[in-house]
């Protein structure tokens, strides 16, 4: 049997972190190892178990998930899937 995607889903509303849980995990592929609240929960979810992918968040308290990606990446790349009900089609941040 294959290894399943790890993921962590990194997002500040727990609707949205648990929505994004019920739908990756519909997938028989993929296992959600951990969710977290805000980058800096994340960093610590990251130190415990690295995952394959993240989705992350692009606006977020304490720290947005652009300049989180920045940090990850350079520290430790991982692939991530950006999310965002808030950012426009063609905005800056977009």
């Amino acid at each position: 049997m294959k290894n399943k995607i790890r993921v962590l889903v990194v997002d500040d509303s727990a609707v949205v972190r648990q929505t994004m849980v019920e739908i990756l995990e519909s997938d028989p592929q993929i296992k959600v190892i951990a969710t977290a609240a805000d980058p800096f929960i994340a960093a610590d979810r990251i130190r415990d178990e690295v995952p394959d992918v993240i989705t992350l968040d692009v606006e977020m308290p304490r720290m947005d998930g652009i300049t989180f990606l920045h940090k990850i990446m350079s520290q430790h790349p991982i692939p991530v899937v950006m999310c965002s009900s808030l950012t426009d089609l063609g905005s800056e941040t977009a």
